[in-house]
């Protein structure tokens, strides 16, 4: 090919990538513009952003794995210490991509987590793996379930206790106030709400500036382990198999990266099929994430939960059937467009949204299908399913399916 027709070529490449992460692209065509140019990496080195948090894990075993170098591209992870530091990072492009809170990323698309930027989600990864704890004050009180919980909180002057989660608009606020709400609890009306890093939720508990908080592990067996809390309920209890971290960038980074976006993607999803490929390989994950560089615990306080094995501080033991989930056949992996809505749904019922959006339109310009699939092609045997929605039952008996969410964001007796 001459020089003026690749460089014909090329912009014909790089303005079909561009209206792909636009969502203006078929799927069928977005495949087709991938598979028209060479699949090398545009970038090599990529910077990656997480959060010391269990469910890290596929990155971090991309990398030590090297399920990266075998896709072309390098992982650089950096350890941040909040997600609103994530936030700031992969928003100014001093991260490539970044572990991210599923929510965070829709806000942030949206304007409401921060200045507005366009946002995608390459892969899921992981489904399940948080909690609610409450601390052992509470306990002492006779508090060990939602109903005595929410018997004391009527009982007491509005603001009286105080809950954390970890962002405004992401998954842990969103599995708090789900919860609470489905017990008879206002969160906005009848406590007083905190921001809090992961890292520094057992500390804050333990001395005392709050009852309760919905984190990622390992914090939510450490307050167990360092006798500060009791798990009153697991994020898989509010919803079994739920959407919960994704890898995350810039839409304008896919649309200049579009093959460092399929590589990325690739050794991530091999990673987490690695992963849940045997408790063997989860326990060797443990033991790798518990390093100084990652999580800097004891790799027994991830063990457990990791495995499924479960204890809720109060006396009861359990082998969860929703665990920790990274892989399943590829069906944590896949970017459900449902699961994009229903944090669009929740926006609109906390009054995070002034007004109803366009629920489809904003989850098909934020999760990459294409990508996905061009990826799963790439890391081989990886099933894609053939609908871009799902569906589930949550804790208080309603059905999720990613139809109508308007109704569903006004159908509710709490809201804002």
């Amino acid at each position: 090919m001459s020089n003026a027709g690749f460089i014909a070529s090329r912009r014909r490449f790089l303005i079909g990538g561009a209206l792909a992460a636009g969502g203006l692209l078929a799927p069928g065509l977005r495949n087709a513009v991938w598979a028209a140019g060479s699949d090398a990496p545009e970038k090599t080195q990529l910077r990656v952003g997480f959060i010391p948090l269990t469910d890290c894990a596929p990155l971090v075993m991309a990398a030590l794995k090297g399920f990266d170098k075998k896709h072309g591209v390098s992982l650089q992870l950096s350890k941040e210490a909040s997600w609103a530091a994530v936030r700031d990072k992969l928003t100014s492009g001093e991260l490539d991509a970044a572990h991210a809170l599923y929510g965070m990323i829709y806000g942030l698309h949206l304007g409401i987590a921060g200045p507005q930027r366009a946002m995608a989600n390459l892969m899921t990864l992981n489904n399940n793996g948080q909690a609610i704890t409450l601390s052992n004050q509470l306990k002492a009180q006779g508090v060990t379930d939602g109903v005595a919980l929410q018997k004391r909180v009527a009982a007491s002057e509005p603001g009286r206790y105080s809950f954390a989660h970890t962002f405004p608009t992401g998954t842990h606020a969103m599995w708090l106030y789900y919860w609470l709400a489905s017990v008879g609890i206002d969160p906005f009306r009848q406590l007083r709400l905190l921001v809090v890093p992961p890292p520094q939720m057992v500390m804050n508990m333990k001395i005392g500036n709050m009852s309760g908080f919905c984190v990622g592990e390992p914090w939510n067996q450490r307050a167990i382990s360092d006798n500060v809390g009791y798990t009153v309920v697991t994020s898989q209890q509010v919803w079994p198999d739920h959407p919960e971290k994704i890898l995350a960038t810039r839409a304008r980074w896919v649309s200049e990266n579009p093959h460092s976006a399929r590589a990325l993607t690739a050794a991530v999803l091999e990673a987490a099929r690695w992963i849940d490929a045997s408790d063997a390989n989860r326990r060797e994950t443990a033991l790798a994430i518990a390093g100084r560089a990652y999580l800097n615990t004891k790799a027994e306080t991830i063990t457990g939960r990791m495995l499924g094995q479960y204890e809720d501080g109060l006396g009861r033991r359990w082998q969860d059937a929703h665990g920790l989930r990274f892989f399943h056949d590829g069906a944590v992996s896949y970017p459900w467009l449902s699961d994009g809505i229903w944090f669009l749904t929740q926006f609109q019922r906390w009054g995070l949204l002034k007004q109803q959006p366009d629920y489809l339109a904003v989850a098909r310009a934020i999760n990459r299908t294409d990508i996905y699939r061009q990826a799963a092609s790439a890391a081989g045997n990886i099933t894609v399913p053939q609908s871009e929605m799902r569906s589930s039952t949550l804790i208080d008996g309603r059905v999720w399916d990613g139809r109508d969410p308007a109704a569903w964001a006004t159908g509710f007796a709490i809201k804002r």
